[in-house]
């Protein structure tokens, strides 16, 4: 062979291996087919939002009256119980956490397998936590009872709900789509309150529950004749029992069927950096990693204290409606007012933080809430306006729904510009914010319950003393509302702005492309050599 003929050679076999380069045409192509996700995608992907939501309402807001007037618990015993049982959840988050963050990929994906496997045991021990068990069973065997079921439920619930929560990161990878997938599961989430409330409080509703005079005459507490031959208080705590039962056996079909949905629908992916930055960190070191970054601490403080003072209204409202306000039979259906308004209002405060930024969001649609709660207090024993209030406040109550879930992606973008070598922390992110969360219900629940004691709560009175319904009234409006002014106040101090969050975006846009270039490049020389 001659030897211009071998440079020849070598120059066209040099020039062949060079990388090919991306047409913007093909580079878009491939962003399509990357982001895009299908609106029957959204929706089973909101849909298994709604477990989580539907279960929660009716714990939050029917469980405490329940343990009190139907289980016929202490109500120091009832508090214990809430109380042990939210820490316990609390505690259980960041532990699950670590385990999915340690779990290796399936063919299903890293997350989903945990989602499925937990259901079933999840809808079992739910069912059991509404049951009271039969026979003689002292005080201290009921409180065993349901500190054990609820321990165990809320134990399930995370194995569910901490994976789905961090599977919002890996249905897309673009920021418009992770929102508005995060817009539909808050709507599907809030709509799942409304179902809650509505299986429950229109089951419970529908058995009359009698109630006890100081002088220990049984009546109901929606006036019946008790010298009737047809009025038996004994069966009418049976019946009460029999649905709170059966509430929980419709909750828990419908708990699987979203389960069932949700895997149908949803396919969860993984980013090519993230398999080749995989690192394994141990427990404490991926938890300092997380809590030493500024912008979520910032967050999950400030969302802390206004999740707890939507929590002290929603444990404390039927209590507040049935007593104070004097509404026992209509408090499930200003309940379901709230629930509806919020749901009706999602899509408008999704527009709104699109359109305004979601740091205004916060401020405009949690602060809202505050006149409408010291309305709902001042003007006493008008069900017209508990109607309002409760409408008005369920806007409030969707923007508390979905600004915190739209944010927590934001953070954790952040973080991967700041840590691009620190990979497959979602789930501990998304875990210690629930945390938070539950944290803030457990506190919220106990301080609730003990307060009420403390006023001389009388289980299953048809009136209570002045005292428990000053407490009501302070659990209901000027706590919740000092909590939302002093979230709002720490909430100043999140960094991360729309002109913040759109630099993050682009700076992601663009190592996410570089990356797959790449990798595509390299896959493309090892077919030609």
């Amino acid at each position: 062979m001659a030897k211009g003929e071998g440079g020849e050679t070598y120059s066209a076999a040099a020039s062949f291996l060079q990388p090919r380069t991306i047409t913007p045409d093909e580079r878009g192509l491939k962003q399509e087919v990357r982001k895009n996700l299908s609106v029957c995608n959204k929706l089973c992907y909101a849909i298994g939002g709604a477990p989580y939501q539907i279960t929660g309402c009716a714990i939050g807001f029917f469980l405490q009256i329940y343990l009190l007037d139907v289980a016929q618990i202490d109500p120091s015993s009832a508090s214990l119980i809430l109380f042990i049982g939210r820490v316990w959840d609390a505690i259980t988050d960041p532990t699950v956490g670590f385990f999915i963050s340690r779990s290796k990929w399936t063919r299903f994906g890293r997350l989903l397998p945990w989602i499925i496997c937990s259901a079933p045991f999840a809808v079992a021990s739910y069912f059991l936590l509404w049951y009271v068990p039969d026979g003689n069973i002292s005080e201290v065997g009921k409180i065993f009872w349901y500190m054990i079921f609820y321990c165990l439920f809320q134990t399930l619930q995370t194995c569910f709900h901490v994976p789905y929560s961090a599977l919002t990161m890996f249905i897309s990878t673009d920021q418009k789509e992770r929102d508005s997938a995060t817009a539909y599961r808050m709507t599907v989430e809030v709509l799942g309150t409304v179902l809650g409330t509505a299986i429950q409080g229109q089951i419970v509703g529908g058995a009359d529950a009698p109630c006890i005079h100081e002088n220990g005459i049984n009546t109901s507490i929606s006036t019946i004749d008790v010298n009737s031959t047809q009025y038996n208080p004994n069966s009418s705590i049976t019946q009460l029992k029999s649905a709170y039962m059966m509430a929980a056996g419709v909750i828990g079909g419908v708990y699987i069927l979203c389960t069932i949905i949700l895997f149908a629908g949803v396919q969860e992916r993984e980013e090519p950096r993230n398999r080749k930055a995989q690192k394994s960190y141990s427990f404490w070191k991926g938890l300092k990693l997380v809590m030493s970054h500024g912008p979520y601490v910032k967050l999950i403080i400030g969302f802390l204290f206004t999740s707890l003072a939507f929590m002290l209204l929603e444990g404390n409202y039927a209590l507040y409606c049935s007593y104070t306000l004097g509404f026992p039979n209509d408090f499930q259906n200003i309940l379901l007012v709230i629930m509806l308004s919020a749901t009706l209002t999602i899509p408008f405060w999704q527009w709104f933080l699109t359109r305004f930024g979601k740091k205004t969001a916060v401020y405009v649609g949690i602060s809202s809430a505050v006149p409408f709660l010291i309305l709902n207090v001042l003007v006493q024993s008008n069900l017209a306006v508990a109607y309002v209030a409760s409408f008005a406040s369920g806007v409030s109550v969707a923007a508390a729904f979905l600004l915190p879930w739209s944010m927590l992606p934001d953070v954790i973008d952040d973080f991967k510009l700041k840590n691009p070598k620190s990979v497959g922390h979602e789930a501990i992110f998304y875990s210690f914010y629930v945390f938070f969360t539950k944290f803030a219900s457990g506190v919220s629940l106990g301080i609730s319950t003990l307060s009420l004691d403390f006023a001389g709560y009388k289980t299953r009175g048809c009136a209570q003393p002045a005292a428990v319904h000053f407490t009501l009234k302070m659990l209901v409006a000027p706590a919740p509302i000092f909590l939302i002014i002093l979230g709002l106040i720490l909430f100043k101090l999140y960094p991360i702005d729309e002109e913040i969050r759109m630099k993050n975006r682009k700076a992601l846009t663009d190592l996410r492309d570089n990356s797959q270039d790449t990798e595509t490049e390299s896959n493309e020389r090892c077919t030609i050599v």
